[in-house]
């Protein structure tokens, strides 16, 4: 016989959260190993002590973190959510009676006191924090990478870099975005002598120009490089996150900032850095050498542009010259400073009669290149045959994995905020809850992980 559902008549109900939410849930581990009650304290100064009461400001971190755990985007929908999911009404705090936030609460605190007081900053590193604590963090070693995010802006509304649009002319008529991005030239024109010899970017984006164009995935885009140092232990915790302009130069330059931050902040000093070629620059090897960092980094050559390679000519460091194959030398002629070389030329009386000079060289004479971090280059390059950089470039392979997790299953393929501070705070937010999730499967029990992580 057919079975029908009867259409319960009760009038009240017993309800408990804790008979209809897993004991295994995402967010029941979450609620146990963090406690949100800091960001009280941390955003206590940016409130004023009299007036009506506002929103409670845990209350919104608690579903901004539902947000980027869950991989929920829009907040219009997060509030949707929230009020409809008794396991997210219960990480919230709300019970089945409690009024969810407005969506445009979220926008004036995120461009007000949120963002002021630098919360998602705080965040980041309490998560962190806890993961030391919890024994997820090594230190000893890591690896470092950007990806490209591309920004909230279209490649059709984009300008000349030589030719701002005049209305940029009056602050009052721009957007934020475009504001805090003239406000950034102004200071950097401040402070910096040469900014005015700094070469224009090729095109600028009328919405967001923070963001940089670059074809680094494909057709050209604007957009954002998050940049990652991961920690190469059994966790694969994200240590530091820095968000950039697309572009090579500043990854090397978030990769400064965040190795010396991780140490100010966590008393974390990496014993040996991997990461691939775009790093692999003499300024920056000689950087990690020099705060006792091994530098685990493929060393980036120049192109031979079809001479005979340089590898054929041998240094005579006593008489600072280069000895060719046929034995002929190259004597010191000067300094390149934009390559950061020394230059060395043959003689053309002895490049003239060589009988390989067809290969080795088009010009009169043969010009070679010495770096000025030439010895520090030789000694990543003898590096590079011993086991533990192989093991670290195997390691590697964590920073990948943290990137792709953001895509796929955070959904971060493109940003929702603009300006350089609002990618900032998209991949903080982002890898504090990459950091959770990892923070959570690893002190779960073996039966509970499989709940949560399905392969």
């Amino acid at each position: 016989m057919m079975g029908r559902q009867a259409v319960p008549e009760r009038l009240f109900y017993d309800f408990s959260f804790e008979t209809h939410i897993p004991t295994d849930h995402l967010l029941r581990k979450v609620d146990a190993a963090l406690d949100f009650s800091f960001v009280t304290v941390a955003l206590k100064v940016h409130y004023s002590d009299i007036g009506r009461p506002s929103v409670d400001p845990e209350l919104m971190i608690r579903m901004l973190m539902i947000g980027y755990l869950m991989g929920i985007r829009s907040e219009r929908r997060l509030c949707a959510e929230v009020h409809l999911n008794i396991a997210y009404r219960w990480f919230c705090k709300l019970g089945l009676e409690g009024k969810v936030p407005d969506p445009s609460s979220f926008s004036k605190n995120r461009y007000g006191r949120f963002r002021d007081s630098d919360i998602f900053r705080t965040i980041f590193e309490e998560v962190v924090r806890r993961c030391i604590e919890a024994g997820l963090v090594g230190g000893e070693g890591m690896s470092v990478d950007g990806s490209l995010v591309e920004a909230d802006a279209s490649r059709e509304r984009r300008v000349p870099g030589t030719e701002p649009p005049a209305q940029w002319q009056d602050p009052t008529a721009v957007s934020r975005p475009v504001r805090d991005y003239l406000e950034a030239l102004d200071q950097a024109a401040a402070h910096e002598a040469a900014a005015s010899n700094l070469p224009a970017p090729k095109f600028i984006s009328e919405t967001d120009p923070a963001a940089a164009w670059t074809a680094k995935a494909g057709p050209a885009v604007f957009g954002y490089e998050a940049n990652y140092l991961v920690d190469t232990g059994a966790g694969g915790i994200i240590v530091d996150v820095e968000a950039t302009p697309a572009g090579p130069s500043h990854e090397v330059i978030a990769a400064k900032i965040m190795v010396e931050r991780i140490e100010d902040c966590f008393g974390l000093r990496p014993e040996r850095l991997a990461a691939d070629t775009t790093y692999g620059t003499g300024p920056f090897l000689t950087w990690l050498i020099e705060r006792q960092v091994e530098p685990h980094v493929p060393v980036r050559a120049g192109s031979a542009r079809g001479k005979l390679p340089r590898e054929f000519f041998t240094f005579d460091e006593q008489e600072n010259c280069f000895v060719c194959p046929e034995g002929h030398r190259l004597t010191h002629r000067g300094k390149h400073k934009e390559a950061r070389s020394d230059v060395y030329y043959a003689s053309p009386l002895d490049c003239r009669v060589c009988p390989r000079k067809a290969e080795c060289t088009s010009g009169p004479a043969r010009r070679l290149l010495r770096h000025w971090d030439e010895k520090v280059r030789e000694k990543v390059n003898g590096l590079a045959e011993t086991e533990a950089f192989v093991r670290s470039r195997r390691e590697r392979k964590k920073v990948e994995m943290r990137f792709a997790h953001l895509k796929q299953h955070l959904g971060l393929r493109r940003l929702k905020l603009r300006g350089l501070r609002g990618a900032a705070e998209e991949f903080t937010l982002a890898a504090a809850a990459q950091n959770i999730k990892m923070m959570v499967k690893y002190l779960l029990p073996p039966d509970a992980q499989a709940t949560l992580y399905p392969a």
